[in-house]
C-alpha cells in the first residue's frame, strides 16, 4: 500500500516536469523549423502524450485483457475533449486556429464515426485493424504535406512564421526528456491506480474507462494545461485532437492486430455514443468566435461529470 502511494506521488512529479519540458521544447523547435506549433502538437506532442495509451494497449492485448484496451481508448477520448480541454479552457481561453477548425477537428469527428462503424459488428478484428492503420498513415502523410504547403505560403493572412536561430538539438533533448517523464509518470500512476481499483473489485472495462483512462490521459492533461499557461493554444488543442486520433487509429489498430478486441453490446448503448457525442460537440463550441472560452470549458466539464455519474449509476445498478 505504501509503495503504491509512493508510485502515485512520483508519477505526478514525472507528469509535471515531463509536460513542462515537452511543451517548452516543442514550441521552440517549431519556431526554429518555421513550422506552426499546431503541426508539432498534432504529431510529436500528441504521439508523446499518447505513449502511455499505446503501452497499455500493447501490454493488455498481449496479456489477453482486451476489455482494458477498449475501455482505455473510449475513456481517454472522452477525457481528452470533456475534461482536459475543459480544464485547459478554464485555465485560459484557447484561441482556435483556422486550420484546426477546418481540417483536424472535422477529421477527428470523421475518424470517430469510422471507428464506431467498425465496432457495430461486435468485434474490432485484424481486417478492421488494417483499415485503421492505413487511414492513420494517410492522415500523417496529409499533415506533413499540409505543413510543407504552409511553409511555402501563409495560410492565414497577417500571420508570419517566426524562425528562431540555432540547430535545435537542445530542444530535441528537452522533448525527449519530457516524453520520458510523461511515460514514466503515467506508468507509475496507472500501476498505483489499478492496484487500488482492483482492491475495490471493479471490472476490467470500467477500470479501462475510468482509472486507466485517467492515468494514461494525465500526460495530455498536464501538457494541455501547461500549454494554456504558456499561451500556446495550438499545442494544447492540437495535442488533445491529435491524441484522440492516435487513440482510435494506431493504438486501437495495433492492439487489435495483436489480438482481436470484442465489443460488448452494452458499450454500444452508452459509452461508444458518448465518445462520438463529445467528439462532435467540440466543433461547434470551438467555432464560436474561434475561441474555446471558459463558458465552453465549463460546459465540457459539466458534460464529463454527467457522463461519469451515469457510468457510475450503470455500474452500481
Amino acid at each position: 500500500m505504501f509503495v503504491h502511494g509512493l508510485y502515485f506521488l512520483i508519477g505526478l512529479a514525472g507528469l509535471y516536469f515531463g509536460a513542462e519540458w515537452l511543451v517548452a521544447g516543442a514550441a521552440r523547435l517549431a519556431r526554429r523549423l518555421g513550422m506552426r506549433p499546431v503541426v508539432v502538437g498534432l504529431t510529436v506532442v500528441a504521439f508523446g502524450s499518447s505513449a502511455p495509451e499505446l503501452l497499455v494497449g500493447v501490454v493488455a492485448s498481449v496479456g489477453g485483457q482486451s476489455e482494458v484496451v477498449l475501455g482505455n481508448v473510449l475513456g481517454s477520448n472522452i477525457l481528452n475533449v470533456a475534461l482536459i480541454l475543459g480544464v485547459a479552457a478554464m485555465v485560459r481561453p484557447l484561441r482556435v486556429g483556422l486550420r484546426l477548425l477546418s481540417r483536424e477537428i472535422p477529421l477527428m469527428v470523421v475518424f470517430t464515426v469510422l471507428v464506431v462503424g467498425l465496432m457495430l459488428g461486435g468485434m474490432v478484428g485484424r481486417p478492421q485493424a488494417v483499415i485503421l492503420l492505413v487511414v492513420f498513415a494517410m492522415f500523417i502523410a496529409y499533415v506533413l504535406w499540409a505543413a510543407r504547403q504552409e511553409q511555402a505560403m501563409e495560410s492565414e493572412p497577417g500571420v508570419e512564421a517566426v524562425v528562431m536561430p540555432g540547430s535545435g538539438w537542445g530542444d530535441v533533448v528537452l522533448i525527449a526528456l519530457g516524453l520520458g517523464g510523461l511515460v514514466v509518470g503515467a506508468h507509475l500512476l496507472v500501476v498505483s491506480s489499478v492496484f487500488f481499483a482492483l482492491i475495490l473489485g471493479v471490472s476490467e472495462v470500467v477500470i479501462g474507462i475510468t482509472i486507466v483512462a485517467i492515468g494514461t490521459s494525465l500526460p495530455e492533461l498536464a501538457t494541455c494545461v501547461v500549454a494554456a499557461l504558456r499561451s500556446e493554444p495550438d499545442i494544447a488543442i492540437g495535442n488533445a485532437v491529435g491524441s484522440n486520433i492516435f487513440n482510435i487509429l494506431p493504438i486501437l489498430g495495433i492492439a487489435a492486430l495483436i489480438r482481436p478486441i470484442p465489443v460488448r453490446s452494452e458499450l454500444l448503448e452508452f459509452e461508444i455514443p458518448a465518445m462520438l457525442l463529445f467528439a462532435a460537440v467540440l466543433l461547434p463550441l470551438a467555432w464560436r468566435g474561434r475561441v474555446l472560452g471558459r463558458g465552453s470549458g465549463l460546459l465540457l466539464l459539466i458534460g464529463y461529470l454527467v457522463f461519469t455519474g451515469m457510468l457510475a449509476a450503470r455500474v452500481l445498478g
